[in-house]
């Protein structure tokens, strides 16, 4: 029996022989060209081709996974035209009359090479997107069939790493898992391989080997264990919690519609991330309280130049519209030099995660801030809605935010344009200088939402994607929890409600310290609901609370992990 270890991205048990994804390769020829208006048309056809078949691939995604899914392809679709990828694999076909292979072989990589560069593990996923669209209409161009599964017996799939277009063209009824040697939690293939049920484990590395083929491996999703020839006492074991986790996934479902209220009675909101419209329908599958934070860059990352006003209200009005009622907190653009977007022209940043991003653009650039705003408030006319500002530091920066809200709401009253008179105005807590400054900032605005992801990299001084800090790198890091624990504080004395949007809104093992503290909403990804909801639901704080707000205020905060 071997055992190796990678990362578990999507829970669940797989049992079966390990099999390696059979991958097409396009053997791409390097060739210059005489009539390059010709190759330019041989590039446009093939995207025409590579473009309907994503189409096809998003209405399959639609039908096994849901519209998230579908969402993924018809990006990929966007990124197959768009404007900047479309110039440069032309100016390589014209100015240096090479062959459309080639062409869009060198895009590839350079614009995977400036996702990857990127500090957003969003935006660094991207670089698999692009490799992805780039390698179907080489594919094309080549004359090549896409590659799969030939087994007739359910497998547990390995692969170096998996695109989310193999992803979803796999038979689903011969998947038992995903084993990859490289890849993320925040990758697309993850997220499919989670909205669909499947088991998944990344970055292996080259413990993962092809002698391992046809073997009987168990692989676990939540510890991200693989386990090759296992014993029948592992085998007996892991039989053992994959009905465990069945039975409690049949009992989560249960929970729909319950309240988040512990044993003793207090109450928390459960709310949900999303980054675009199409991801309400989990949101609602999952019985998500409301929308804690709603990534509004997506619509500035999924366009070729600036969205207009018209089509941003279209969005928040869509999202406002299918919640009914349940509150949406928008979290107004939040891109900087790390997020490059062509057509904003930002400069170059030695420390893009210090630099020009979030708030600081839209309060350099107001023309851009003014039609975002103009575009909320008239969707505040068809929902509950609250809007939130990321990357505060300081007080002026609100009060001056405040000031072009009011010349907005009074230019849509002149223009007779319905708007809300009860939105919400909240600012992201994410440096260590807005929760220092936090007794300050909750007299200017009417909620706090917590970024534990950049509070923790500010705070320690840690680049959350540089995976060699390791345990450096640490959210349960008691100078984390006790600015949390301030900013609660400064808050509740204020009378404004404080929630939590990162990633450590999901994690279980601090759900009873957020409790204590008394945070008031916890935002998380639609599937973390009911996890947490059960959570909450089996915690009884009447005895715990007063030793874990007593371990904040000590040295002693190992017990709170």
């Amino acid at each position: 029996m071997i055992t190796i270890q990678g990362k578990g991205v999507s829970t669940g048990i797989g049992m079966g022989p390990l099999y390696f994804y059979r991958r097409a390769t396009a053997d791409i020829k390097f060739y210059t060209v005489e009539d390059t208006d010709a190759e330019w048309q041989r590039f446009k056809d093939a995207q025409a081709v590579a473009i309907e078949q994503l189409g096809e691939l998003a209405e399959k995604a639609r039908e096994e996974a849901g519209d998230d899914a579908a969402f993924l392809f018809e990006t990929h679709q966007m990124m197959a035209e768009d404007m900047d990828y479309e110039e440069s694999i032309e100016g390589i076909i014209k100015e240096e009359k090479l062959n459309a292979e080639i062409a869009v072989s060198r895009t590839s990589d350079q614009f995977a090479e400036m996702f990857a560069s990127m500090d957003d593990s969003y935006m660094q996923a991207r670089a698999a997107d692009v490799k992805d669209v780039s390698s179907r209409i080489i594919a094309i161009l080549c004359g090549v069939v896409q590659g799969g599964i030939a087994s007739d017996v359910p497998v547990l799939l390995a692969a170096d790493d998996l695109a989310p277009s193999e992803t979803i063209q796999l038979d689903k009824s011969k998947i038992l898992g995903f084993v990859t040697s490289y890849g993320s939690g925040s990758s697309h293939t993850a997220i499919l391989a989670r909205t669909m049920g499947i088991p998944a484990i990344v970055g292996m590395g080259d413990s993962l080997k092809m002698e391992y083929e046809g073997r009987s491996v168990i692989v676990d999703g939540g510890t991200g264990a693989v386990v090759i020839d296992p014993d029948e006492e592992t085998r007996e074991r892991m039989m053992k919690k994959h009905e465990e986790q069945l039975a409690f996934q049949k009992m989560l479902e249960t929970l729909k519609g319950q309240e988040n209220e512990t044993k003793d009675g207090q109450k928390i909101r459960v709310y949900c991330n999303i980054g675009s419209p199409e991801d309400v329908h989990s949101v609602l599958a999952n019985d998500g309280d409301g929308i804690g934070l709603f990534r509004s860059e997506f619509l500035y990352l999924n366009s070729k130049t600036y969205p207009t006003e018209d089509e941003q209200f279209e969005a928040y009005k869509a999202v406002l519209s299918d919640m009914d009622g349940r509150e949406v907190v928008i979290r107004t653009c939040d891109i900087g030099a790390d997020k490059q977007i062509d057509y904003f022209e930002l400069p170059k940043e030695e420390n893009p995660a210090m630099g020009m991003r979030a708030l600081r653009i839209s309060l350099s650039r107001l023309d851009f801030f003014r039609t975002q705003l103009r575009a909320l408030y008239r969707a505040s006319a068809y929902g509950r809605l609250g809007i939130m500002f990321p990357m505060v530091t300081s007080v002026w920066e609100v009060r001056e935010t405040k000031k072009l809200i009011e010349s907005v709401k009074a230019e849509l009253r002149e223009e007779g344009i319905p708007y809300s008179d009860h939105v919400e105005i909240g600012i992201m807590i994410e440096t260590p200088a807005a929760a220092v400054m936090s007794d300050r900032l909750a007299k200017e605005v009417d909620f706090f939402s917590c970024g534990t992801n950049d509070l923790t990299q500010y705070t320690l001084a840690c680049d959350r994607q540089n995976n060699d800090l390791g345990r450096f790198y640490d959210p349960h890091h008691p100078a984390v929890l006790r600015l949390i624990k301030m900013v609660v504080e400064n808050a509740h004395k204020n009378g404004i409600w404080v929630g939590i949007c990162g990633e450590l809104g999901a994690d279980l093992e601090m759900t009873e310290t957020f409790l204590a503290i008394g945070v008031d909403e916890l935002s998380v990804s639609p599937r973390a609901v009911l996890p947490l909801r059960n959570a909450i639901r089996n915690t009884d704080m009447s005895e715990k609370r007063a030793k874990i707000l007593e371990a904040l205020d000590s040295d002693d905060t190992q017990h709170l992990r």
